[in-house]
């Protein structure tokens, strides 16, 4: 099963302080829109999204379809499968998808220590 871009999605008290933070570790933004109270910083293949006021805690980001340069890839698993592949895994789901529809769609799980787990398939 292959899962995609991976990222960090982290909550943060306050978005300009945090950008800055990044910036002097060698991320630079890559996407999002600071006053939207979000933005999405690169350095190299790592990739961490800073969100202020969206979620609670941390989570784990997989982006199927989609490379670490969020280009679209010829060949991925849909998020549908690899749902499909956790359910029959007796893995719990938080946040399920119809599997009639296609296209864009998530999925939301944890792992055994109670960190959050998105699976965001955005093709």
């Amino acid at each position: 099963m292959t899962l995609g871009a991976f990222s960090v999605s982290l909550n943060v008290k306050d978005i300009h302080i945090s950008k800055t933070f990044y910036e002097t570790l060698g991320f630079s933004i890559f996407a999002g829109d600071i006053e939207r109270n979000y933005l999405i910083m690169k350095n190299g293949d790592s990739i961490i999204g800073l969100f202020q006021g969206m979620f609670e805690n941390n989570i784990l980001t997989f982006n199927p379809g989609w490379n670490q340069n969020a280009e679209t890839l010829e060949s991925y698993d849909d998020v549908r499968d690899i749902q499909k592949h956790l359910k029959s895994n007796a893995v719990k789901l938080e946040k399920e998808i119809d599997n009639s529809v296609s296209g864009p769609a998530s999925i939301v799980f944890f792992d055994p220590d109670g960190n959050t787990i998105l699976i965001d398939q955005h093709v």
